[in-house]
């Protein structure tokens, strides 16, 4: 059995660990902020989360699902919002059993710290900054509040997020280590709608809200004390933007013009406003995603992707389904297994950053629109009517574990298929019509 040092222990690192201890692996997982069951928050980083079936299915294989998603909420559908204050529901799928699933990111990452450590071969160790890895030893450096750490193994992982330090080792040392980070020219700032006096929900606690704006959007998902955690995705620069919107005053209108229906809902409106971060979205592609049978990348590591498909951690957990599969196959090849996993992985996360982009666009400019909610019901009438054989997009996603570059090509498959059938048989039509009108 091999001795693993990961640095991170976020969601992912910390399923990686159990998985790695079920294996019989010694792991030193390495964290650098608090113990999260001290009730530290992640500063500015999403309280809550939405959790599908790649993420449940990975919870399953380590025997936490139910402990993990005993709190959850199920939402089956999108809410939408108009400015006018009507409300529309769209479900995500034909059966209405298939549900994305609201969970807190804190209680998340307890349940898999606690998995990791049933094992007397995991430890972990919080307050340790990363500053560095000697990919050629496997060693990682770290600092705590009194001392200096040295922490060797025969593989380090980085599951240490968008901005790793494993991954920046990496990029100094590897010669022709590809990297490329892009954002998106829209930031991000959480508000907050408290529970109702009697502790209950004050929207529809079963749905995703939106508030489709064009080129921005507000969404909110439900926590389990009755609030809900609302995102506004806006323009960082513009005439409308988060650079112009400096005052109360400012903040006030735009909020009473574009969301009039939630303003009553957000009493702290104006504080939350002011004193959350604005943050920012990125998309991270880099490869390879390790070295040798030294270093390997897992999670944001490797591959981050903005938040519009609910699929960045889904993805993470789905990863450490795989590199675990790639170990088992390979147990006296580590160099291999991480190559497979490498190999299994990064077409699947390039893909999935192309659909996470386009989702927002989806969001924001099309899901208040007639058009797409009668898309939406040829989408889900064909599915019903040809039950295996047709599948709409979000379903292979977010409800099946297809490889997300397989479900993209079938997708646009389906839709050349569809629309083209549908060009053939109104041109059919017209031809008809043509000859009864001769």
């Amino acid at each position: 059995m091999a001795r693993f040092v990961l640095i991170g222990s976020g969601l992912a690192g910390g399923l990686l660990a159990a998985y790695l201890g079920r294996r019989g692996h010694e792991v030193d997982l390495f964290e650098r902020r608090a113990d999260p069951r001290e009730g530290n928050i992640v500063g500015g980083r999403s309280i809550n989360l939405a959790i599908s079936t790649r993420g449940i299915h990975a919870l399953e294989q380590i025997g936490i699902a139910d402990e993990a998603l005993r709190h959850a909420i199920p939402m089956p559908g999108r809410m939408i919002h108009d400015k006018s204050g009507a409300l529309h529901f769209a479900p995500y799928d034909v059966d209405p059993k298939k549900c994305i699933n609201s969970i807190g990111r804190a209680a998340l990452n307890t349940t898999v710290i606690e998995a990791a450590q049933r094992y007397s071969n995991v430890r972990v160790h919080f307050n340790h900054k990363c500053t560095g890895v000697d990919i050629d030893s496997a060693v990682a450096h770290l600092e705590s509040a009194n001392s200096v750490v040295t922490a060797r193994g025969d593989a380090v992982i980085g599951v240490d997020g968008a901005f790793s330090t494993v991954r920046k080792s990496m990029q100094s040392e590897i010669t022709k280590f590809q990297y490329d980070e892009s954002y998106l020219a829209h930031g991000y700032k959480e508000l907050t709608i408290p529970p109702g006096a009697d502790g209950s929900w004050r929207m529809e606690k079963n749905a995703l809200h939106i508030w489709p704006r064009k080129s921005f959007m507000m969404i909110a998902l439900p926590n389990p004390d009755g609030s809900f955690t609302c995102t506004l995705f806006w323009e960082f620069e513009g005439p409308r933007s988060f650079a112009t919107t400096k005052t109360d005053d400012d903040v006030r209108r735009f909020f009473d013009e574009e969301f009039p229906d939630a303003v009553p809902l957000i009493p702290t409106l104006l504080e939350d406003f002011r004193n959350n971060p604005t943050g920012s979205l990125v998309t991270i592609r880099c490869a390879p995603w390790f070295y040798r049978d030294k270093v390997c990348l897992v999670g944001d590591a490797a591959h981050a992707v903005v938040p519009f498909y609910g699929q960045g951690m889904n993805a993470a957990f789905e990863d450490c389904v795989v590199l675990d599969e790639c170990l088992q196959k390979f147990p006296q090849n580590r160099e291999r297994a991480f190559g497979e996993y490498f190999h299994h992985r990064k077409e699947n996360s390039d893909a999935l950053a192309d659909l996470a982009i386009g989702n927002f666009i989806e969001m924001r400019d099309k899901t208040a629109s007639k058009t797409f909610r009668v898309k939406r019901k040829l989408d889900h009438l064909l599915e019903a009517a040809l039950p295996g054989i047709y599948l709409p997009l979000y379903t292979m996603v977010t409800f099946t574990r297809i490889p997300y570059s397989t479900a993209a090509r079938r997708a646009r498959m389906q839709d050349r298929i569809v629309y083209g059938s549908l060009a053939f048989l109104v041109l059919i039509a017209a031809l008809v019509m043509i000859r009864l009108i001769v």
